[in-house]
């Protein structure tokens, strides 16, 4: 996925539908907990000599056992979320509160109440980050923080402190992101390897869909959407005979959000729904000059001009897109499907007519099926561990607890008795507990906290035994991406990052990209739009775009290398 990665590989990877519903949601505080660690400076206090006088000594250290185990202690580890919308608090809910039990381990979340990026480089500018970071693999300050230095190694903490994290490691993931001083600093969550493929392939779903809202895409006649035609024709049919929602103007289009960098529904959904491919001949293939993408994006240039794209879809943010999902306001989204489950859920409780269903979207001339991201072995997010963070060896305890079968089985199940049991010789979710999660996701994020309310480390491969079978309305959006979800590993994290010359050439060109899309869409004309993109070519050109593009494709040759492709 060349210089677009950013969410829609997120995305592409928040595979069940289960985890997805945990991540909705857009309101932060960042002091939950945040005085339970105040004496930390203090070393003379009863419980920190008492600390120091029962820790184990190094011989303890062992690869069979879980490390945790061996220091139960208090500790409060400062986690930082590069993420605005996550909602939740450590310590409300029962499963948060078995863990800090069982382990000692209390967590202060730290999200940003705006800019995630703005946030993320004043921390590195100011050198002092929290105990933990987990953001999005395809962010560049991952790169930046390991250039200055201000993250440790995570093989270096294992072998010091806990071998056990190997155990509980994919040697794979480790091999992926191993950098090139042989070390590893971050760890996946959500990811798959392709020995993963192999094992559990026939499970995978994608997140990436086209949804129409049901009652108003019937009440139209059920029209086929996979043409430039029909999918003018049906928006235009939508708004006509339903302008209004509730006393409020339809939305007759969804997308994410447009962002300094892009659009994701405009590049990783579009171009895959249109099964452009990742490579030609063996050269990573530019997708977005497919003669197939320029169509569909004059096809969208076109419904602007007959008012047909709102004016909300340019300025809207996840937050109010979330809103407005939750009022009925869309007619159609090219939306990552489990980014809005919580909505949906919701919808379907009050009006299951007015849910929202997956449908065939734009499609290429041939009418080729859709080729959607499959999980991928980077994952969603990367979790690391600061220079400065409290304590190394529980830190990388801790870490490894929640890589492990058992912290995952925690975080997924919670604590048995109260969201889960044995129930027909299966540990399963509760009736009761299952049915709050399908109708109201952010209650349930506070009454359980379990099935990945804290998602930092899930593995769906683990949890995927204990998963519940989909109910309606996220079934049908999910069975819809069943067989056309394909594994794109090789094609991730080829783009250059950080301050590198090269890097600094892809923030220009994902700049640039950020900036054109919205004009091409509201061109006035085609002809103005094939000046504007002309343009754009050429400009692409000008900040370098052959020195990035020979850097991702060597990268794609290591990439292969590393998954044994070659």
């Amino acid at each position: 996925m060349g210089m677009k990665r950013k969410p829609k590989s997120m995305v592409l990877l928040l595979l069940g539908l289960m985890l997805a519903f945990s991540a909705s949601g857009c309101s932060s505080n960042n002091n939950a907990g945040g005085n339970a660690n105040e004496n930390k400076g203090n070393s003379n206090t009863p419980a920190a000599t008492a600390e120091a006088s029962t820790a184990p000594t190094a011989a303890a250290v062992s690869a069979d056992e879980p490390g945790w185990k061996s220091d139960t202690s208090p500790i409060t580890f400062d986690w930082y979320l590069n993420f605005s919308w996550f909602p939740n608090k450590w310590g409300v809910d029962p499963t948060s509160q078995y863990v800090t039990k069982k382990t000692g381990v209390n967590i202060n979340f730290i999200v940003p109440a705006g800019n995630e990026n703005e946030k993320l480089n004043t921390m590195i500018a100011s050198g002092q980050l929290p105990d933990f970071i987990t953001l999005g693999f395809w962010e560049d300050a991952i790169k930046k923080m390991i250039e200055g230095d201000m993250v440790l190694p995570l093989n270096k903490l294992a072998d010091e402190y806990d071998p056990y994290f190997y155990k509980v490691s994919d040697k794979d993931k480790l091999g992926w992101y191993t950098q090139e001083d042989g070390n590893v600093y971050g760890y996946p969550n959500s990811s798959s390897s392709p020995a993963d493929y192999e094992k559990y392939g026939k499970n995978y779903v994608s997140n990436q869909t086209f949804v129409v809202r049901k009652d108003i895409y019937e009440a139209i006649g059920s029209p086929d959407m996979r043409t430039p035609e029909g999918f003018l024709n049906a928006l235009k049919m939508a708004q006509e005979k339903f302008p209004e929602v509730n006393g409020q103007p339809l939305i007759p289009l969804g997308l994410h959000e447009f962002t300094e960098n892009g659009n994701d529904s405009l590049e990783g959904y579009l171009q895959n729904f249109l099964a452009i491919p990742w490579q030609k001949d063996g050269k990573v293939y530019e997708r977005e000059t497919d003669p197939e993408f320029v169509r569909w994006m004059k096809t969208l240039r076109q419904a602007n001009e007959d008012g047909l794209l709102a004016k909300d879809i340019f300025i809207d943010k996840r937050a109010q897109m979330e809103e407005k999902i939750a009022q009925g306001r869309y007619f159609a989204m090219l939306y990552q499907r489990t980014d809005f489950a919580s909505q949906l859920g919701t919808i379907f409780q009050k009006n299951p007519e007015q849910t929202y269903i997956a449908v065939d979207g734009p499609s290429n001339a041939a009418l080729d099926q859709p080729t959607l991201n499959g999980p991928g072995i980077s994952g969603w997010t990367v979790t690391l561990i600061s220079k400065n963070v409290k304590d190394k060896a529980r830190a990388i305890k801790f870490l490894s607890y929640l890589n492990s079968e058992e912290g995952n089985k925690d975080l997924y199940l919670g604590e048995k008795g109260v969201s889960y049991d044995t129930i027909d010789g299966k540990d399963q979710f509760l009736p009761e507990a299952f049915a709050l999660m399908n109708s109201d996701r952010a209650a349930f994020d506070k009454k359980y906290g379990s099935s990945f309310t804290f998602w930092m480390m899930q593995n769906t491969n683990i949890t995927d035994q204990w998963a519940p079978k989909s109910v309606e309305p996220f079934k049908q959006l999910e069975d819809w991406t069943r067989g056309k979800a394909i594994n794109t590993s090789e094609f991730q994290l080829i783009d250059p990052t950080g301050n590198s010359p090269e890097g600094i050439i892809a923030t220009k060109l994902k700049n640039l990209r950020g900036k054109t899309f919205p004009k091409l869409l509201m061109a006035s004309s085609d002809a103005e739009f094939d000046k504007i993109w002309t343009d754009y070519l050429a400009k692409k050109d000008k900040e370098g775009f052959a020195t990035f593009d020979a850097y991702r494709q060597n990268k794609y040759q290591e990439n292969k290398k590393k998954l044994g492709m070659e």
